[in-house]
């Protein structure tokens, strides 16, 4: 998850408007790589440059490291700030007029935040990362998302997908599905395939069902992503019911960001589900792999 603050400026940016243009090939089938076990690589092209670029539903703008940037010859771009899943917020720039190019996808004129990735290769993945592709591609086209056979299809606004169909509701700019914690009423879990660690239980939603205090067990382990490496404490949660499929003894990361969503969901828990994403329509299909 990586949101970048930057008031009315960030916004505009976000919104689709009319230069906006996608172009697909429905029904094509498309390589999806697993790194470092959990996170998703695709195929991608910034500006006609092929690149391997982290797949991430949660990150709010598309995010460019600043080598390349340099290598391609973007501009310098207004400055703002981010925040990610590490202690710290970032530094970055937005960069308009550039055209993203990933699952037969072509996404022209779209702006960009440009900021350092190397701490976030070199710890997440142990090699360069170039680009994070974010909620972009996922706004522009309804895809099947099949993360243990490694494929990802652009399907038809009309195909009807397979499994229990969950409203996405946004927040923060992020897209949140319904899900449930234990014995409590359904909360909003940030829907993350950027996330390949642990899933992450807000520390206001902890405080409230007191999972903190009712005498389990707290851990602790290094983590965080943009924004450099945290100290995380980490509880085991009973239950978890994604889709009506039931989850037992469950690793969460307490999130402390004031921004920090009740719940996110990341790769550990969606690659049980054959997925299918329809950001545009705001929903999202979760078929459970028996």
């Amino acid at each position: 998850m990586i949101r970048i603050v930057a008031a009315l400026l960030l916004i505009a940016a976000l919104v689709p408007d009319a230069t906006f243009a996608a172009t697909s090939d429905e029904g094509v089938s498309y390589p999806l790589s697993l790194t470092r076990g959990s996170r998703l690589l695709i195929a991608a092209k910034i500006n006609g440059l092929p690149v391997a670029a982290l797949l991430d539903s949660a990150a709010e703008a598309t995010i460019i490291d600043q080598r390349l940037a340099r290598k391609l010859g973007l501009g310098q771009g207004a400055a703002v700030v981010g925040q990610g899943s590490g202690e710290a917020s970032f530094q970055a720039a937005l960069v308009g007029g550039v055209t993203l190019e990933a699952l037969g996808l072509s996404l022209r004129d779209r702006t960009v935040a440009v900021t350092d990735l190397s701490d976030v290769g070199r710890r997440l993945l142990r090699h360069r990362v170039d680009v994070i592709l974010g909620r972009e591609i996922f706004d522009a086209a309804r895809l099947l998302i099949d993360i243990e056979r490694r494929r990802i299809v652009v399907l038809g606004r009309d195909h009807e997908p397979h499994g229990v169909r969950l409203d996405l509701v946004t927040e923060n700019g992020v897209e949140t599905i319904p899900v449930r914690v234990e014995s409590g009423p359904p909360v909003r879990a940030t829907f993350d395939l950027g996330n390949g660690s642990r899933m992450m239980i807000g520390s206001t939603l902890a405080t409230q069902m007191k999972l903190l205090s009712d005498g389990r067990k707290v851990s602790f382990a290094r983590g965080g992503g943009l924004g450099g490496e945290t100290r995380q404490q980490i509880i085991t949660l009973r239950t978890i019911d994604i889709a009506g499929r039931l989850f037992q003894n469950v690793e969460a990361t307490i999130d402390r960001h004031s921004s920090a969503s009740d719940l996110n969901i990341g790769v550990s828990e969606l690659r049980h589900f054959w997925i299918t994403t329809d950001f545009a329509n705001h929903a999202v299909w979760l078929d459970f792999r028996k």
